[in-house]
């Protein structure tokens, strides 16, 4: 039977995060009773994994209301129900920015990282590097996954990263042929990738024998679309020729979705019972789907765009701390503000820096964290950003050719009417002083280099 290795964790999953606050001396799983005897476990230093689904939006994302088609996800929706689910989550239209706003807790004109090709500078201070500084080591750390910062070998080891393997490059020409770069050496590998990222991840988790912090990036479900192991997935009756999946790529990119899950699944049931009881799950998609098999959006309006297709993300977040269950949050929160909520929950005491705010207080109780989100993204080729900025109703866009663009995002969630387009009436007073606010709020963004 399909799935059928995950069917404990969901069971421990419900039990455990439900009274996760009142375990003390929890009996080791079957699967983890010999693995970590070591790690003590810190309230302080909960164990962080972040999960990053790449091409993901919210209309591929189970719980989220957008999309006719859903891939089956059992381990994403033992999460939903057992944490929080994000409704307002901006990250960037392409990968590189986004990865590299988590690392650094910066906009992308920051950090220079703004468009696919953007290298990283390695002076820039990785959230590992902060951990290392703000909590004495007490955090060991490894990205496994994509990296798509720089194609050096050793970039990672460059800005804190203590182990990484993965593949540098922005996606792979097949998932069972691929470069797969492992502190520093790459090789060839035939194993199929979502399987073999989980199995190094395994592996490295089983090494541990203090608090971790696992950043966890899939190329899963980037193209190319492609049919995974029948084990992996629920969606049968496929072919594997190139013209039925060009033909049709979304069952593909569903099918793909659901190995994720898979192996999440596998990867969370190899964690001891106490060790699962003192991890916090951080979930997310790194920008909107592609355009290939984008549900409802404007298939121009997806990833790439600086439109909520393209930026509005998915994230998901239950475990350690997490006290509300099965609960939708609509507070805005920009990518760049994991940096600042790891560093919170790892308890360095910062909550706010760079372009970084903690929504750590959250996890308890809706709050507002931030009244504005920010995000950007350049052609290739270009220096120039189409900019976006929102507040809870109103999106204001600055597109690179001097466009602009004014959402009411509260009576228009797919952005099909421009308040500023000539054809449309004047703005009334509500919707002109929402121009003049974000306006004002995104040159104060800019105005200035922290």
């Amino acid at each position: 039977m399909k799935f059928k290795s995950i069917i404990p964790f969901l069971i421990s999953l419900f039990s455990l995060f439900a009274c996760s606050k009142d375990m003390t001396d929890q009996v080791a799983t079957e699967e983890g009773e010999n693995k970590n005897e070591t790690q003590e476990v810190n309230g302080d230093n909960p164990n962080i994994l972040l999960i990053i689904a790449d091409d993901m939006g919210l209309d591929a994302c189970p719980g989220y209301q957008i999309g006719d088609q859903k891939p089956t996800m059992p381990n994403l929706q033992g999460m939903i129900n057992t944490g929080i689910r994000f409704n307002n989550v901006w990250a960037n239209a392409v990968c590189t920015p986004t990865r590299s706003s988590i690392l650094t807790g910066k906009y992308g004109f920051r950090n220079g990282m703004t468009k696919v090709g953007d290298e990283l500078s390695t002076s820039e201070t990785s959230i590992q590097s902060f951990l290392d500084m703000h909590t004495n080591e007490a955090y060991s750390n490894s990205v496994i996954g994509k990296w798509h910062l720089s194609e050096n070998a050793n970039h990672p080891a460059s800005v804190g990263i203590r182990h990484y393997a993965g593949l540098l490059s922005g996606g792979v020409q097949s998932y069972s042929n691929w470069n797969l770069t492992e502190n520093g050496q790459t090789s060839i590998s035939n194993e199929y990738s979502t399987t073999k990222l989980t199995d190094l991840a395994i592996d490295w988790l089983d090494q541990q024998t203090k608090p971790w912090f696992l950043w966890l990036a899939y190329n899963s479900p980037h193209t190319p679309f492609h049919l995974p192991p029948d084990s992996l997935h629920t969606q049968n009756g496929l072919a594997t020729d190139q013209a039925s999946i060009d033909a049709n790529p979304t069952p593909y990119y569903m099918a793909m979705l659901e190995a994720m899950d898979t192996e999440i699944g596998r990867l969370l049931n190899t964690l001891s019972t106490e060790e699962l009881a003192n991890t916090i799950i951080i979930f997310l998609g790194d920008n909107g789907s592609p355009n290939q098999v984008a549900q409802e959006y404007n298939s121009r309006r997806v990833k790439g765009s600086i439109y909520q297709g393209g930026i509005n993300v998915p994230m998901i977040i239950s475990g350690k701390g997490v006290n509300r269950f099965n609960q939708t949050e609509d507070a805005l929160i920009n990518s760049t503000d994991l940096f600042a909520t790891i560093a919170d929950i790892a308890g360095t005491g910062i909550t706010d820096i760079n372009d970084s705010k903690s929504f750590k207080p959250l996890f308890n109780s809706s709050s507002t964290i931030r009244s504005y989100v920010y995000s950007e993204v350049a052609k290739s080729g270009s220096t120039q950003s189409d900019i976006a900025i929102r507040n809870n109703t109103h999106k204001y866009i600055l597109f690179s050719d001097g466009k602009e663009g004014l959402f009411d995002l509260s009576n228009s969630f797919f952005e099909n009417v421009n308040l500023l387009n000539e054809n449309q009436l004047p703005l009334n007073q509500l919707n002109s002083a929402s121009k003049t606010d974000l306006v004002q709020q995104l040159g104060e963004i800019r105005k200035e280099q922290k």
